[in-house]
């Protein structure tokens, strides 16, 4: 069965053209419950029910995996399966009609306005690697791209003098503005710094760590830690409070929904509506903490 699952991981990268983030979380479900196919005995996926799924999933949520977890394992194995019925190998597919359990969408954390003042002036611009920082910073939270799309970015998708940048992630390219101050960090980073940290010419990453290859995901949080650190920020963050803090700032300031689910590439406006929970639920506070009859 597991040849299969190359075949299909290759479908999923080369046809459907799916973020590497994407195919490896389907390939890892896949592979889970090929594993526990196996640990029950079946070792042909053309024999598997609707009934072996729900078992499946249920085995998921005895094992305490979040319904979140159990809703995504459903999508993967929905999209296994219909490879395969599309292959012949199996007759139907047995996903059909199975809802996922009902996933409660997290109010994200934010930062403050002040929080993200604080946290763009940590790097300096006193050396190459704090004026690297401080342009990606200031793009991170100008533009609300993810963070492996940021580091995903190459030079040429960022048009300096137009003030945007062009995001590729996922099947639909989009094109995202960004303000002054992301644009005078990145142009003091693209025209004084990167040709100085790069050591192959034909390298394309546009931000590259201190080898002068593209940086890393990893590379990216420890420095996000650091700058977390010395500003004395007690809120925690990861990678993607500034995505998060962006969408909720414009909401905030007037922006719609529409719009921020366009800049931030959401395929479902369901996605977006959680920062409008996460105002009215700020609004009730205000008005529990203000109004003298609250």
């Amino acid at each position: 069965m597991n040849t299969y699952v190359k075949e299909y991981t290759s479908f999923m990268t080369d046809i459907r053209h799916k973020s590497l983030n994407t195919v490896e979380s389907y390939k890892r479900d896949v592979t889970q419950y090929i594993s526990y196919l196996d640990g029950t005995g079946v070792t042909d996926i053309s024999s598997t029910t609707k009934t072996t799924v729900l078992s499946y999933l249920l085995y998921l949520q005895k094992e305490g995996r979040a319904s979140s977890t159990v809703s995504r394992t459903l999508a993967s194995l929905r999209s296994y399966y219909l490879f395969m019925m599309q292959n012949g190998v199996v007759k139907s597919n047995p996903t059909s009609n199975l809802e996922a359990p009902h996933v409660e969408k997290k109010i994200p954390k934010i930062l403050s306005g002040e929080e993200v003042e604080l946290l763009l002036e940590q790097p300096k611009n006193c050396d190459n690697k704090g004026i690297r920082d401080k342009a990606m910073l200031e793009l991170l939270y100008a533009t609300g791209i993810r963070v492996s799309e940021l580091i995903n970015l190459d030079v040429s998708d960022v048009n300096v003098p137009m003030s945007f940048v062009r995001c590729k992630g996922g099947k639909k390219e989009r094109i995202i503005p960004m303000g002054h101050q992301a644009k005078d960090a990145l142009e003091n980073y693209i025209n004084n710094v990167r040709k100085y940290m790069v050591k192959d010419e034909n390298e394309t990453a546009l931000f590259v760590n201190c080898s002068g290859a593209r940086l890393s995901r990893q590379g990216f949080w420890k420095l996000i830690k650091y700058y977390q650190h010395i500003a004395g920020i007690e809120t925690d963050i990861t990678p993607h409070t500034l995505r998060h803090s962006f969408a909720a700032h414009l909401l905030e300031n007037g922006a719609d929904l529409h719009s921020i689910q366009e800049m931030m590439g959401h395929a479902d406006i369901s996605s977006t509506q959680v920062y409008s929970r996460m105002m009215n639920s700020k609004i009730k506070d205000v008005y529990a903490k203000a109004h003298p009859r609250a």
